[in-house]
């Protein structure tokens, strides 16, 4: 039977990251493609400046501005902004605490091999079954109510060719920077101040809340997100690796946006 590797001697509180830093960098994560978008206007703006001189402020403004509503303009921004940004936090993670990055227990990352590969069996049924279960509590919950996300219109009305990229960006890089700032850096910094329970109700709950905006904002989606995040951190945990639950959230976003394409 499989024994698991005895726990790293303590480390300095300096070398462990906190609550408020590991908050900061999920925050700095969401701001970040808010200032892509932002940076994309910007650039728009100006080719529209440099390209008609004699534009007044109100129409260069209304150009940008329909050029960000166009769903493939979108699309291409997340195709591109999204892998930029996960790159920049993994350095950021990966430079401010070299040690805890396959280090299986928490204060530890996880980006090591899980304790058994049953567990990868388990990260399989926690992205097949929650999908399902997910979507039939928000439908419960929202009352007959149309339950909308922003992923939505950039899948049904992306071109075909922008679909693929898309979807490769949302099961593969999205998982894994997320993973790594809930489940990884958050929870890490959480379970040296307090205990398992608590640890893994707040990451839960800030992993719904900062998902809301993407949802417009309908709080019938939020039981169904933190349900999930809790699966994520119950397989982070026992698999002492983070790898299982980005398959997991991997295998959860693929069938969501199978689902939405469906629907088209």
């Amino acid at each position: 039977m499989f024994k698991p590797a005895p726990p790293a001697a303590p480390l300095p509180s300096s070398r462990i990251p906190g609550v408020l830093h590991a908050i900061g960098l999920v925050l700095l994560y969401f701001l970040l493609q808010v200032g892509a978008g932002v940076l994309m206007g910007l650039a728009v703006g100006v080719l529209e400046k440099i390209r008609h001189p004699q534009s007044s402020f109100a129409d260069v403004h209304k150009h940008v501005m329909n050029v960000l509503r166009q769903t493939d303009s979108s699309t291409m921004l997340m195709v591109v902004a999204l892998p930029l940004i996960a790159l920049l936090l993994f350095w950021l993670v990966r430079r401010q605490w070299p040690q805890l990055w396959l280090q299986a227990e928490p204060p530890g990352f996880g980006f090591n091999a899980p304790y058994s590969s049953r567990w990868y069996i388990a990260a399989l049924l926690v992205g097949v079954v929650m999908p399902p279960f997910g979507a039939l509590l928000t439908q419960l919950l929202a009352h007959g109510h149309d339950v909308t996300q922003n992923v939505q219109e950039l899948t049904q009305h992306s071109s075909r060719n922008l679909r693929l990229p898309l979807g490769i960006v949302a099961v593969t890089i999205g998982p894994m920077v997320e993973e790594l700032m809930f489940r990884g850096v958050l929870l890490s910094a959480l379970m040296q101040r307090m205990s398992v329970a608590p640890s893994v109700a707040i990451c839960a709950v800030l992993f719904g809340l900062v998902h809301l905006a993407g949802l417009d904002f309908q709080w019938y989606a939020l039981p169904n997100l933190m349900l999930f995040a809790v699966a994520l951190c119950w397989l982070r945990l026992k698999a002492g690796s983070l790898w299982p639950s980005i398959l997991a959230h991997g295998l959860y976003n693929l069938f969501a946006l199978v689902a939405l394409l469906a629907v088209k």
